[in-house]
């Protein structure tokens, strides 16, 4: 059997280094490199442990823009700075969520305002609620149904999606626009089912938006355990909520991206890999998104410890403000167009530190075909699906611009499990998983470089 093993192995080398032998051996060293020496899984505790979530526009925030600016140098930077940019100040403050039992006592329920939401003012607001479980219900209801009143939008996030993000994405909805909905025919506030793939009662947070020239009331999202109990009572008898919170937006700010590099020694066309520094202010932000942080900084490291001398300069942001506003990407697209910088390609991690299983490609089919062409040297590592038509977030500024985009595609079953929750901690995230991550990353990177 060993002989059988050794011989398929050979066979399969012989067949990448068809492709190059030299890729071949650059990619080992890389993968070793990282697993044996790489600081991605001990820079994210110190991120997590020592600064915790980072939430733009917080004091938090700011110690992780130092934090960044110190490890982008120890990585081997030759160049680091902050960008300057204008980011929201949204505070939660004290919140409470509480329904009246049939013997007329108050009961509290696990609650999150999300992100972005305006509060109660300190005040206790409360009203009856009304269940709609779908978008189209709750287009049934007329403003007379639904004035004074608090709907609750119970749509569960599906489990058919073998693709966890194709479900987030098809119940994001409900988180973004409830609050407006609501507003429009005159309720009083509005409560959603967490975008949750657990069978749990956590609740989570995230980012909501306002209709222009509509009142801005709350939006609260409650556990999938809660939703179900609440549900069942409301099949049985009127249930009246009463919700007090704090939380609202403070105007903005001046706060930074921090950029590093590495300066290429053929041209200076840029090479761009990051994720977004800041986090949801509960939790402490681990997979989303210090995950992609750290395995960004890795691959600037790997290259100075290994010796490759990048033709192109390689460039490492970690983005400010993705979670409620996107102003680091934007600003980052914006001054690159300004000072007319050529971007070969864009890469993101932003997607969780879990074990990496291939690269989402949002670029022309020449570019694709080229990546996917690559795919006999990612294979030895697990990575195989170069499938997906998407890229992170914070490039889609660049995206826009015409540069090839890409996003590390791990394994998403246990993401949204949680995702901007308390549970998202450092304890989740395995160190071989994450390191895997970056070694993706970095191989992809060295190609591009190389080839592009």
């Amino acid at each position: 059997m060993k002989k059988i093993i050794g011989t398929s192995l050979l066979l399969f080398g012989m067949a990448v280094c068809g492709q190059s032998k030299e890729d071949s051996i650059q990619f080992s060293k890389i993968s070793i490199e990282i697993l044996n020496n790489g600081k991605a899984y001990t820079d994210l505790k110190d991120l997590t442990k020592n600064i915790g979530h980072r939430l733009s526009g917080s004091p938090a925030y700011e110690k992780s823009v130092k934090w960044a600016e110190q490890k982008l140098r120890e990585a081997g930077a030759d160049k680091v700075w902050l960008q300057e940019v204008m980011v929201p100040v949204w505070t939660r403050g004290k919140e409470s969520l509480q329904i009246k039992t049939a013997d007329g006592k108050w009961k509290n329920l696990k609650m999150l305002s999300l992100g972005n939401s305006e509060g109660t003012g300190g005040k206790d607001v409360a009203g009856e609620i009304i269940i709609v479980k779908s978008m189209a219900e709750y287009d049934k209801l007329t403003p007379d149904q639904v004035k004074d009143k608090i709907i609750f939008f119970n749509y569960p996030f599906s489990q058919s999606f073998v693709e966890t993000f194709r479900g987030y994405g098809d119940a994001a909805k409900y988180r973004v626009t409830a609050a407006s909905l609501t507003a429009k025919k005159g309720g009083k506030f509005a409560i959603i089912r967490s975008l949750s793939s657990a069978f749990d009662d956590v609740p989570h947070t995230g980012a909501m938006r306002y209709e222009e020239n509509i009142s801005r009331i709350p939006a609260v999202a409650i556990g999938n355990t809660t939703a179900d109990e609440l549900e069942a009572l409301l099949k049985a008898q009127k249930v009246t909520a009463k919700l007090n919170s704090n939380c609202g937006m403070k105007g903005e700010k001046l706060s930074h991206s921090v950029i590093g590099e590495i300066t290429g020694k053929k041209d200076q066309s840029v090479i761009v890999a990051g994720g977004h520094l800041d986090s949801w202010d509960v939790g402490e932000g681990a997979h989303d998104d210090g995950a992609g942080i750290v395995q960004s900084i890795e691959i600037l490291r790997t290259f100075k410890k290994l010796g490759i001398k990048n033709n192109h300069t390689i460039r490492i942001v970690c983005f400010a403000n993705e979670e409620n506003g996107v102003k680091g990407g934007i600003q980052y697209g914006k001054t690159a167009k300004e000072k007319n910088e050529k971007h070969l390609f864009a890469i993101e991690s932003d997607a969780g530190g879990f074990t990496p299983r291939g690269v989402a490609l949002e670029m022309d089919d020449e570019k694709r075909n080229q990546i996917k062409g690559w795919s006999s040297l990612f294979l030895p590592y697990g990575i195989y699906n170069f499938e997906g038509r998407y890229s992170g977030t914070d490039i889609y500024p660049l995206r826009d611009m015409g540069v090839p985009a890409a996003e590390l595609a791990p394994d998403s079953q246990r993401y949204f499990d949680i995702h901007h929750t308390e549970e998202d901690t450092f304890e989740k995230v395995n160190r071989r998983e994450l390191l895997l991550g970056a070694s993706t990353m970095t191989q992809l990177i060295y190609m591009i470089d190389k080839n592009w």
